[in-house]
C-alpha cells in the first residue's frame, strides 16, 4: 500500500486512527489445542509447551512465530508477507530506543545484505544506551514515577531522579529480572552496603504523599496499602486491593490474605534524607555548589537559627500539638526510642525525616500566636536577605537518597481491618501470600537480619521464585504487549476471571518459561520477538483478515500505532537535529507555553538552554504540573500505576502539533538542517526531508505534490506582502551566512511551512 503525506493536517492526523474494540472474547484457536487453552489457568506453575506443528514451517523464523501460526492455520488465515526494510528499521528503533532512525542507519541497513543484517540490526539497538531510556519510561509508568510529592504542596523530590537512573543502567545493563525484583523489594534488606540496592528501594517510595498529614498513624496505614497494591498490580498483574475491605468478589483471594501480604511491609518506612555515599559527576558539582552556597549564606543563616533558637521548644511543642492524638502519644517518645514500640517508631522516624528543621517545626508557631508577631516579621526580612544568593543556589541535585529502610529487626503489628478501616483492628495477622498465587504451598521463610525482620527479602525470594506462577507471565506479557499493542492477555494487571481471556496462552508459557531459563534476561526475551516473522509483517490492511479477525488478535497483520508522547517529542528533537544525548542526572526544566500558569517553585525553566532538548524521560515529572505536550499525547498519570498507554484521538492533539511552539521550532530547525545537507534543489530537499522524517524516499506523485505546495505557498507570501507592504515570515535556522544569502527568503520561508506540515502527518506520529 502506498504511504501518502497528508497534507489536510487536522482531518487526516485523527481520521486514520484505528478504533480497536476492547471486548473480552477469547481468540479462537484450532481444536486440537482447544481443549488445553480451555484448561489454562496463570495461577498454576509454568511449564514449557510443545511447539505446536504447522504447515507453513518456512514462515517459523523464532519460536513463537509457530504459537502464532497455528492458531491462523485453525482459522484458515495466512500471515502477512514481510514489511519493506525502510519500515522495517523504522518500527524497530521507535519501539526498542523511542526515535526514528537516521538516514544513514536507514541505509546501512537497506543495503546490507548479510544473512544476519537483521540480526546485527537487532544487536545493535539492544547495545545502545537509548535502549534503556526507552525501556526505562514504560518501568516508571508502573512505578507512578514522579519527581514530586503530590497533594497541594506537591513538593520536589530532589532525589528521585536516582531512582530513574538506576531503571535506566538496570536495563542497559539487562540486569536480571529477578535480581531487579529483589533489589526494588528488598534491596535495603538483601544488600545493606550497596547503594544502588537502596536506591531501587524508590520503587516502594514513589507514591503520592502528602507530608503535611496531621494523622501519621493513619499515613503509615495509606502508605503500607500503596506499596501492596503496587506489589500486586506490577509483579502479580492482580488487583488485590479488592480484598482491604472485603473477601474478593471475583478472584480467591480473602481479606486476611491482604493484610497478611501488608504484614510483610510492616516496618517499611520511606526516608528522603538517607545519605549518599558514593557520588557520581553530577552529584559532585551540586557538591561543590552547595559549599559556595553555604559559605556565602552562612551568616545569614546562622542569624536565622539564632532567630528561632529561643522558641525552638515552643514551636515544636506547638508544632506537635495540633497531630492527632495517637500521633502526639507517638511523638512524645521521640527522645526516649527504647520505650517507643515499632509502631510509634515508624511514627517518629515518619515525622523526623518529613521537613524536620527550625522553620518547618515552628512555622504553625509563627502564623498563629500573636506574641511570635515581632519575630515572624525579623525572620521575612532574612529570608528576603537570603534570596539575595539565589544565583549561588545550585537549582537541583542533592546529597541524599530518597528510598524505603526497615525500622529495626521486632516488626510493628499488623492487624485484620474491619472493611478496611484503619482504626478498627481486629485479629492480629502474620506475613503470608494468597494461596491462589502459590500453586505449589511454598512455604515462605522469613529469617531476622542484622537490622531488619527480613519481611520484605522473603517477599522478593518468593516473587522471584521460579515456582511463582505470576511474576514471569506478567512481565513477558507486558513486554509482548510493548511491541504488539496488546499483551496476550490483554488486561496486563488483570489476570483473574474480570480480566481478558488469553488470546496465545501456550506462547504465553513459552515466552514465560525460556524467560526464567535464560537467566530472566530482557534483552534476550525481546530480541527474540524483533527477529520474528510475526513482528517483521507488514501492516498493510487485509480484507479476508478484517471478515475473520477484525480487532487482528490473532496477528496476521502487524498492527500500527500511534506514537506515545515521548516518542513524537523525541522524534521532533531527532528530525531537527536538536537531540540532546546525555544519560541521567537530575532533571530538567524545558520552556513551557507561556498560557501555563505554573507558580515559579512549581516550574522554574533551566538557565542552561542545553538541557532543554534532552529526552523526555528527563523532563521533570511534576504531578501537579505535567508537561503540557506530553500530557496532550497521553502520558501516563503518575497518581497510580500506570499499567497501559491509552491511545487516544482528539482535535486538540492535532491542534498541538500545529501550534505548539516547540513543534514549530523543530520545524525550523529541520528546514535548515535539509537545506544545509540536500542544498538549494527542491526535489533534493524533499527527497532528503522524506529519509530523515519517514526513513523512505518519495515517489513522484509526492514530489510533485509537495513541490507545488511549495510554489502556492510562496505565492501566498508575496501577495500578503503586496497587499500589506509587509509580511512575516518564519525561516530556517542553522543555515550558515553563505546559505542564507544565496537563498531566497521567501522560498525559505515556504520551506518552514512544508517541514511544518511533514511533522504533522500521520505517517510522522505512527509506527507502521
Amino acid at each position: 500500500m502506498k504511504k501518502l503525506v497528508y497534507l489536510a493536517v487536522v482531518s487526516c492526523f485523527a481520521a486514520t486512527l484505528p478504533a480497536g474494540a476492547e471486548d473480552k472474547v477469547e481468540a479462537p484457536a484450532a481444536s486440537s489445542r482447544a481443549a488445553r487453552a480451555s484448561q489454562w489457568s496463570p495461577y498454576k506453575v509454568v511449564q514449557a509447551p510443545a511447539l505446536p506443528a504447522v504447515k507453513q514451517a518456512k514462515w517459523v523464523r523464532k519460536p513463537v512465530d509457530a504459537f502464532v501460526l497455528a492458531q491462523l492455520e485453525g482459522k484458515n488465515i495466512k500471515p502477512s508477507a514481510d514489511v519493506d526494510r525502510e519500515t522495517f528499521i523504522r518500527r524497530a528503533t521507535l519501539d526498542v530506543w523511542g526515535l526514528i532512525p537516521t538516514p544513514e542507519e536507514v541505509k546501512a541497513f537497506v543495503e546490507d545484505r548479510s544473512p544476519d543484517a537483521y540480526e546485527k540490526l537487532v544487536d545493535r539497538l539492544l547495545a545502545s544506551t537509548r535502549y534503556g531510556e526507552r525501556q526505562a519510561r514504560r518501568w516508571l509508568d508502573l512505578a507512578r514515577y514522579s519527581d514530586s510529592a503530590g497533594f497541594t504542596n506537591d513538593e520536589t523530590r530532589a532525589n528521585m531522579w536516582r531512582y530513574r537512573d538506576y531503571v535506566i543502567n538496570s536495563f542497559n545493563q539487562d540486569k536480571p529480572y529477578d535480581l531487579f525484583v529483589k533489589e526494588q523489594i528488598a534491596g535495603d534488606e538483601l544488600w545493606p552496603g550497596k547503594q544502588d540496592a537502596l536506591v531501587a528501594t524508590g520503587f516502594l517510595r514513589a507514591y503520592a504523599d502528602d507530608s503535611n498529614s496531621r494523622n501519621i498513624v493513619q499515613k503509615k496505614y495509606q502508605n503500607t496499602t500503596d506499596m501492596v497494591d503496587t506489589v500486586g498490580t506490577v509483579f502479580l498483574g492482580s488487583s488485590v486491593e479488592c480484598a482491604r475491605c472485603h473477601n474478593h468478589k471475583i478472584d480467591k483471594v480473602s481479606q486476611k490474605e491482604y493484610f497478611q501480604l501488608q504484614a510483610f511491609f510492616a516496618n517499611a518506612s520511606a526516608n528522603d534524607t538517607l545519605p549518599l555515599k558514593e557520588k557520581g559527576e553530577a552529584d559532585l558539582k551540586y557538591s561543590e555548589a552547595q559549599a559556595k552556597y553555604q559559605a556565602a549564606t552562612k551568616d545569614v543563616r546562622d542569624r536565622i537559627k539564632a532567630l528561632l533558637a529561643p522558641i525552638r521548644k515552643v514551636g515544636e511543642e506547638y508544632h506537635i500539638g495540633r497531630f492527632t492524638p495517637e500521633t502526639r502519644e507517638a511523638l512524645a517518645k521521640r527522645d526516649k526510642l527504647e520505650t517507643a514500640t515499632p509502631k510509634e517508631r515508624w511514627v517518629i522516624n515518619r515525622y523526623l525525616t518529613t521537613n524536620y528543621n527550625d522553620q518547618a517545626v515552628t512555622s504553625s508557631y509563627l502564623n498563629y500566636e500573636e506574641s511570635a508577631k515581632g519575630i515572624k516579621e525579623q525572620l521575612a526580612k532574612l529570608t528576603e536577605e537570603l534570596r539575595k544568593y539565589d544565583d549561588l543556589r545550585p537549582s537541583k541535585g542533592s546529597e541524599r537518597i530518597s528510598g524505603v529502610v526497615d525500622l529495626g529487626k521486632d516488626p510493628a503489628q499488623t492487624h485484620l481491618l474491619f472493611v478496611g478501616d484503619w482504626d478498627r483492628p481486629l485479629e492480629e495477622v502474620q506475613p503470608g501470600v494468597p494461596a491462589l498465587f502459590n500453586p505449589t504451598n511454598e512455604k515462605i521463610q522469613i529469617t531476622p537480619l542484622e537490622n531488619s525482620t527480613g519481611r520484605r527479602a522473603a517477599l522478593a525470594g518468593w516473587l522471584s521464585s521460579p515456582n511463582n506462577p505470576l511474576t514471569a507471565r506478567v512481565f513477558v506479557n507486558r513486554v509482548w504487549g510493548q511491541y504488539f499493542g496488546r499483551g496476550v492477555i490483554e488486561t496486563v494487571s488483570d489476570f483473574g476471571r474480570a480480566g481478558t481471556k488469553p488470546t496465545h496462552p501456550e506462547l504465553l508459557d513459552y515466552l514465560a518459561d525460556k524467560f526464567v531459563k535464560e537467566g530472566w534476561s530482557t534483552k534476550k526475551l525481546q530480541r527474540e520477538i524483533l527477529l520474528s516473522s510475526t513482528y517483521r509483517q507488514s501492516s498493510a490492511p487485509r480484507e479476508d483478515v478484517a471478515k475473520i479477525d477484525p480487532d487482528n488478535k490473532l496477528l496476521a497483520v502487524f498492527p500500527r500505532q500511534r506514537l506515545d508522547a515521548e516518542q513524537i517529542r523525541d522524534s521532533l528533537l531527532a528530525a531537527s537535529g536538536e537531540l540532546v544525548d546525555k544519560v541521567g542526572g537530575p532533571a530538567v526544566f524545558p520552556p513551557v507555553p507561556s498560557t501555563l500558569k505554573a507558580p515559579g517553585r512549581f516550574w522554574t525553566v533551566d538557565k542552561d538552554p542545553s538541557e532543554y532538548n534532552r529526552r523526555s524521560i528527563y523532563i521533570f515529572n511534576r504531578r501537579s504540573v505535567p508537561y503540557p505536550m506530553l500530557e496532550t499525547f497521553d502520558m501516563a498519570s503518575p497518581q497510580k500505576v500506570h499499567s497501559k498507554r491509552s491511545i487516544t484521538t482528539s482535535p486538540l492533539q492535532a491542534l498541538a502539533l500545529i501550534n505548539n511552539e516547540q513543534v514549530f521550532k523543530s520545524s525550523q530547525a529541520l528546514a535548515g538542517r535539509v537545506v544545509r545537507e540536500a542544498g538549494p534543489d527542491p526535489v533534493k530537499q524533499i527527497e532528503r526531508l522524506f529519509q530523515i522524517v519517514y526513513s523512505r524516499n518519495p515517489d513522484k506523485f509526492e514530489k510533485n505534490t509537495l513541490v507545488s505546495f511549495l510554489d502556492r505557498q510562496e505565492g501566498l507570501f508575496r501577495e500578503q506582502a503586496i497587499a500589506s507592504g509587509r509580511v512575516s515570515m518564519a525561516v530556517p535556522v542553522g543555515l550558515n551566512t553563505s546559505q542564507a544569502r544565496n537563498a531566497e527568503p521567501v522560498r525559505l520561508a515556504a520551506f518552514v511551512d512544508l517541514t511544518h506540515t511533514i511533522l504533522n502527518s500521520n505517517e510522522f506520529v505512527y509506527r507502521y
